[in-house]
């Protein structure tokens, strides 16, 4: 197992939210990264960033969270990471349409309190070193 902090790429349109998570799981020991759009997104991914996790919201300007993973799948852009929709979208299309790209998990943003999506992360990032 590498000693170097897990590593997480937030994308979300939201300033709020980005800053809070980023606060959040940088108390953790979690090297968080941000991206305010799919595009900025790609940006990073594209340079080098490799994410032990993609945290991404769904409903985004421009192109949304499921055209991105479809985008990051397409290019094989960090293919080892975990990646978790966080959003308010909760219709039962979505959680199909999320597992058929490989969606770890499916967080709704509304019933769930930051802690509990951290813990969600780290648990699952923790579980990817370990393989």
């Amino acid at each position: 197992m590498e000693n170097n902090p897990y590593k997480v790429l937030i994308v979300d349109d939201d300033k709020f939210l980005l800053n809070m998570y980023s606060i959040k799981f940088k108390r953790t020991g979690i090297d968080a990264v941000v991206a305010l759009s799919a595009s900025e997104a790609l940006s990073k991914l594209r340079g080098g960033f490799e994410p032990d996790a993609l945290i991404i919201d769904i409903v985004m300007p421009g192109m949304d969270g499921f055209e991105l993973l479809e985008r990051i799948r397409k290019e094989n852009l960090s293919p080892k990471a975990a990646v978790i929709f966080l959003t308010n979208q909760g219709q039962n299309p979505d959680f199909g349409r999320a597992k058929s790209l490989g969606v770890k998990s499916y967080i709704v943003k509304a019933s769930t309190v930051p802690s509990e999506v951290v813990a969600k992360v780290m648990e699952m990032v923790k579980e990817l070193r370990e393989i």
